[in-house]
């Protein structure tokens, strides 16, 4: 495999996506971006995706066009913070021969390239206003006219666009158009972040170490229990695309401490927690946060201590162990988890 305009496997092209299973997993909230998907892939409708950076945006995206009856059409990216705004209008709709200097010839926008199949208009909140009104007029008409052009062009063309920001909050700030809003947003697929998916780390960690292992033509050795546990612990800000970084970095080194001090140094007090500076505070749910963060990491150092036992750590922390398998779940380790981690000593001492 190898990256296209990423720089991560995460992002790939097409044909070289990473399978369902690492993909949704088993989290109940991807299940459900997964259910709605393969609803939502065949209907000729825009798509909204919104998720924090890091989220896998693009992959879903691609799946929606590989999923569609156009994935033989092509699929054309535009990354619209990527391009200055003063070139992004001719980059997404062209230019006619001498509509400014410098048109010497004829220039296809991206929208065009797109006919037929899917274009992904990457973080569109960041789309300049003039072309917010462009954009609305192709999701309308399935029109857009080149720069200098003395007609518009008709085009036939799914459109996806994937955001990291609350674009109804944009609105209330007059940076984004209520109008187009309500055209991208026909249906919704929002991803949730890493840290509201921990279950899933193992899996994603097995798929690139098999990914970057052979790309650099070694043999990583498998995560330590330890080390998997030091992974659910962390807060994720960069998301998949972070846990991607650092894999490929122990891949590259080697050991634990590829991992383990990157991890301790983005360590933090769990009770450091983030706080509104608008004076829009919720004690409640500040603390309830702070509280089910340190409980997380408490339990998880427990179970490692305790060849991740849960009965013999439930009694260590003096709770039932009812108790305890509530808290597994609400911070998403699964049995199987522990079975893999544990080498067998879940299943055997339970």
């Amino acid at each position: 495999m190898s990256a296209t305009a990423s720089s991560t496997i995460w992002s790939e092209s097409v044909g070289n996506l990473p399978p369902d299973e690492v993909v949704f997993g088993r989290s109940p909230a991807m299940l459900a971006v997964r259910h709605r998907l393969e609803r939502i892939a065949v209907a000729a409708v825009p798509v909204l995706i919104q998720g924090e950076s890091g989220t896998g945006k693009e992959i879903i995206c691609r799946l929606i066009h590989q999923r569609s009856p156009w994935n033989d059409g092509p699929f054309v990216k535009v990354n619209c913070p990527a391009i200055p705004g003063t070139l992004l209008e001719s980059e997404l709709f062209g230019y006619e021969k001498g509509s400014f200097t410098g048109a010497y010839g004829v220039k296809l926008g991206r929208v065009e390239l797109a006919e037929g199949g899917t274009l992904f208009l990457d973080e569109i909140a960041e789309l300049d206003p003039s072309l917010q009104a462009k954009l609305l007029q192709l999701l309308q008409d399935g029109q857009f006219s080149r720069i200098g052009a003395q007609a518009d062009t008709i085009v036939k063309v799914r459109v996806v666009c994937a955001t990291n920001r609350d674009l109804e909050e944009e609105i209330g700030l007059g940076n984004f158009r209520q109008d187009l809003f309500y055209r991208i947003n026909v249906v919704n697929l929002q991803l949730p972040p890493l840290r509201d998916r921990l279950m899933e780390i193992p899996v994603l960690c097995d798929y690139f170490l098999n990914i970057y292992g052979e790309k650099f033509n070694t043999r990583p050795r498998p995560l330590s229990a330890r080390v998997i546990a030091m992974l659910q612990g962390n807060r994720w800000g960069g998301n998949i695309r972070e846990l991607e970084n650092l894999i490929k970095r122990y891949v590259i080194l080697g050991t634990d401490e590829a991992i383990t001090s990157e991890l301790m140094n983005h360590e933090r007090d769990p009770l450091d927690a983030d706080i509104a500076t608008d004076g829009s505070i919720s004690l409640k749910t500040v603390t309830r946060r702070a509280v089910r963060e340190l409980e997380k990491k408490i339990i998880l150092k427990v179970l490692q201590a305790n060849n991740w036992n849960r009965k013999q750590s439930a009694q260590v922390l003096k709770i039932s162990y009812r108790a305890l398998l509530y808290k597994l779940k609400e911070a998403g380790v699964t049995r199987g988890h522990l079975q893999v981690n544990g080498s067998g000593a879940a299943a055997s001492n339970d």
